[in-house]
């Protein structure tokens, strides 16, 4: 372990990736904008070439100096020792499911999945002859063995599900995919940082840097993170080979997105249990799913895996509410925008029932609401949210 290493989560935001202190220069790095890049000879050209996941700079799209800085955060966020940044979440999830998946093979991704990771498996890659099966996220590895088939070779995990909230038991699921000769893949999106996906045995980490890390909701980006040589030359080598790019700008403000992201999450996930625990007592509510909630079915594992908590929980209304009734109660929050992304500065609601689908198990009951807790005052969200459920039918 470096002395960097051993340093504080927000001391290495802060410091990290950035010009040594006594550079006598700007406090931010430079942003690094191109396309050609100009070799010395054209020996240096054709040698440089055959070390393009090296770091080597020979076009633009193999990345420069602003790619690198942002990568390094990110990789020693994720605890890993490889990243590859790409220009959005969902490309973050499709590089490398086909860096490890080819036809013929198999997938194992959990129902509770993110809406497009389901449709990329359901649609593009079955088209490639890559068959993929749903299990029950909350199956145990003795449940999810016999879906294992000889060629099985990606077990997908996403742990909460950023819909339902339920919780995988990863360490036992990934040394299950290892000991069937499958790559362990983690949407670790919620977890950040808060979850250390290659201590629990995960072999790939991804993340949609939109969220946290921009902090703003002004970016598109993702990265996927190994702690392999050969896993980073897969997932290097599928990103270059299907042109994904990162806009360099963009790198530049996840940068500086990342700096404050501490406190950002610090202030968060405790407005975000103020608000859940509110919620709780509320007769119109009949549940709220937040694992670090003692009452949520999957604290036990979130209170063992996990240092803390992110900003975005689901709220399930009473039974006699109809979707109209939900509709009516998001329509009429003040503070709360109606937007699919989250980990931004503002809040945000959204209906969650009729946009999820599920194939292997049954939705849990009930109308639901997906929310995340901004920056705001917690007393003026509590407020919006009282006079929104003011709305429901008495």
């Amino acid at each position: 372990m470096t002395e960097e290493t051993k340093r504080g989560f927000a001391t290495r935001l802060t410091h990290g990736s950035r010009p040594p202190v006594r550079s006598h220069g700007f406090v931010n790095p430079p942003l690094h904008r191109g396309s050609t890049v100009l070799q010395p000879s054209v020996a240096d050209r054709l040698a440089n070439a055959k070390r393009r996941f090296e770091r080597v700079m020979t076009y633009g799209t193999a990345g420069g100096p602003t790619h690198y800085a942002l990568e390094d955060m990110v990789a020693q966020i994720e605890g890993g020792s490889h990243c590859t940044i790409v220009g959005t979440g969902l490309a973050a999830i499709a590089v490398p499911l086909l860096a490890f998946l080819k036809a013929g093979d198999h997938c194992l991704m959990p129902d509770s999945v993110y809406g497009p990771a389901r449709a990329l498996a359901e649609g593009m890659l079955a088209g490639w002859n890559i068959e993929t099966t749903f299990y029950d996220p909350t199956a145990t590895p003795e449940a999810l063995a016999p879906l294992f088939r000889p060629n099985t070779r990606v077990l997908y995990l996403e742990s909460p599900g950023t819909h339902t909230f339920e919780m995988q038991d990863v360490p036992a699921l990934a040394a299950l995919a290892h000991a069937r000769g499958a790559v362990a893949m983690l949407d670790n999106t919620w977890g950040i940082h808060h979850f250390q996906p290659f201590a629990k045995g995960c072999d790939v980490s991804i993340q949609a840097l939109t969220k946290y890390v921009g902090g703003h909701s002004d970016i598109l980006l993702g990265s996927i993170t190994v702690n392999t040589e050969a896993h980073h030359l897969a997932v290097r080598g599928a990103a270059s080979a299907m042109g994904h790019y990162a806009s360099p700008d963009d790198c530049w403000l996840a940068l500086r997105g990342a700096r404050t992201m501490a406190v950002r999450l610090a202030h968060q996930e405790a407005a975000a249990l103020e608000v859940a625990r509110w919620l709780q007592a509320r007769p119109e509510v009949a549940a709220v799913r937040h694992p670090a909630l003692p009452e949520d079915p999957g604290h036990a594992i979130w209170k063992r895996d996990f240092t803390g908590a992110c900003s975005l929980f689901g709220v399930v209304f009473q039974p006699r509410y109809t979707e109209g009734d939900i509709f009516r109660f998001v329509d009429g929050l003040k503070l709360f925008g109606i937007g699919a992304s989250w980990g931004g500065y503002e809040s945000l609601a959204l209906p969650t029932n009729p946009a999820i689908t599920r194939s292997a198990t049954r939705m849990p009951a009930g109308q639901g609401v997906r929310l995340h807790i901004g920056l705001e005052d917690v007393a003026d969200l509590v407020a919006d949210l009282e006079q929104g459920l003011a709305l429901l039918p008495r």
